[in-house]
């Protein structure tokens, strides 16, 4: 079928704006990626999972302008023992970055990997996959043109966290970097990502757990309020693994942030959190898609958002249970807490189960600040303000604590503690 012809027009004059790298493993994975973007289109606000969330400002033949901000504060991560990938404005920073080797893993650069190379098996594989049932016409236009990214194939248990660093220095940088981790059987990694990235920013991560192996992912995003961001994790799950992400968001005019997550081994557990704190000209979406496909299987959604000013918080999650995936587990919850009557927040949680020995639930809510537990804190001496800020903390605790790190945890809530201690004055 023919795209209609503003959609076909947006998309080839983003097309034509850049320039398919040439050559090498990958180069039949991003012409496959072309032909895919070209006959989904990309998207507009008429498509049914872009209705709460207007992609023009991602889509559009050039980056809106971003103002580079200098917080001040030290990064989140810094006081973790990682090794440290840095990227400016999307270009690799060999002398700000680690040293690239690590025990248990093998790191190279998508840039660098111009030879066969084991993740031609992978890239853009998993986000062929994840276009089905629903478009992610974004994704694969990353496939095509990322320019850059890491690939980890890990082979142990590796013993520090890997911390992927994206720095903001051009007020119009616009990028994409595409990652690939293969985690093989018995293999257990954690990624950090941290960083406003550019001024438009649009990333993938394919990442593929094998049997018994394990993957962890905590990602604190920017505090550049002018910055725009898609980003998407694809992921496929074997036998008794784990894959476990959080994402902590602060400020950002536009975020959209997608998980399409596939259990096919059976016992495999998969979750995915998130917590946002959105201050006026805010717009932030999740968006994720789980889909049970063995015997046994476990995954929680768990989301909080924090919006005041006027900022606008969007949850897009199914659960599909597919016939044979029986004694599923599937828990999914989203809930805002509004600290002002401007704020709103979208939501559309989905279930579509074909097997009969499951146990799935899901809820959304959204409220103001529980007033009894604010007159119990106030009646103890408090002040509002700061009784405001213990009944937040304590909201979004439930996604902080889909962390299995306790140090990570509370470098989380620090990092919430000093948003609301900033907003309050």
């Amino acid at each position: 079928m023919a795209l209609p012809q503003p959609k076909y027009d947006a998309t080839e004059a983003r097309l034509a704006a850049l320039d398919l790298p040439e050559g090498g493993w990958s180069a039949a994975s991003r012409k496959a990626a072309v032909a895919r973007v070209r006959a989904m289109g990309l998207p507009g606000a008429r498509d049914e999972y872009w209705k709460y969330t207007r992609p023009q400002t991602l889509v559009s033949a050039e980056a809106p302008k971003a103002a580079v901000f200098d917080s001040g504060e030290t990064p989140v991560f810094d006081e973790v023992d990682r090794l440290k990938v840095v990227f400016v404005d999307g270009v690799f920073d060999a002398e700000a970055s680690d040293d690239l080797s690590l025990e248990g893993v093998e790191i190279a650069r998508l840039a660098d990997s111009a030879d066969i190379h084991w993740a031609q098996d992978l890239y853009g594989k998993l986000e062929e996959a994840g276009q089905t049932p629903v478009e992610r016409p974004l994704a694969a236009l990353n496939t095509a043109f990322a320019t850059d990214g890491l690939l980890l194939r890990v082979t142990g248990k590796v013993s520090k966290p890997i911390n992927l660093i994206y720095l903001h220095r051009s007020e119009t940088s616009d990028v994409m970097l595409h990652h690939v981790v293969k985690v093989e059987e018995g293999g257990d990694v954690t990624i950090l990502e941290n960083g406003p990235a550019a001024a438009r920013f649009n990333k993938v991560m394919e990442v593929e757990v094998a049997d018994r192996a394990g993957f962890h992912h905590v990602r604190a995003q920017g505090r550049d309020h002018e910055r725009r961001a898609a980003t998407h994790i694809f992921a496929r799950l074997g036998e008794e693994s784990t894959f476990k992400t959080f994402t902590l968001t602060v400020n950002g005019v536009m975020t959209r942030n997608e998980c399409v997550v596939e259990l096919t081994g059976d016992n495999a557990v998969a979750h995915v959190a998130g917590a946002c704190m959105g201050d006026g000209d805010f717009h932030h979406d999740d968006t994720v898609f789980i889909t049970h496909d063995a015997v046994n299987c476990e995954s929680r959604q768990v989301f909080k958002k924090v919006l005041r000013n006027g900022a606008t918080g969007v949850f897009q999650g199914k659960i599909l249970v597919k016939p044979d995936a029986q004694q599923t587990d599937g828990y999914q919850i989203s809930q805002s807490l509004l600290l002002d009557d401007d704020s709103q927040f979208l939501a559309k949680p989905e279930l579509e189960i074909y097997a009969d020995d499951v146990a799935c639930s899901h809820g959304s809510t959204s409220g103001a600040i529980d007033e009894d537990g604010l007159f119990y804190l106030r009646a103890r001496g408090l002040p509002r303000g700061i009784a405001e800020d213990l009944l937040t903390i304590a909201f979004i605790a439930e996604a902080v604590q889909e962390v299995e790190d306790e140090a990570l945890q509370e470098l989380i809530v620090a990092r919430v503690e000093a948003w609301l201690l900033r907003r309050r004055g």
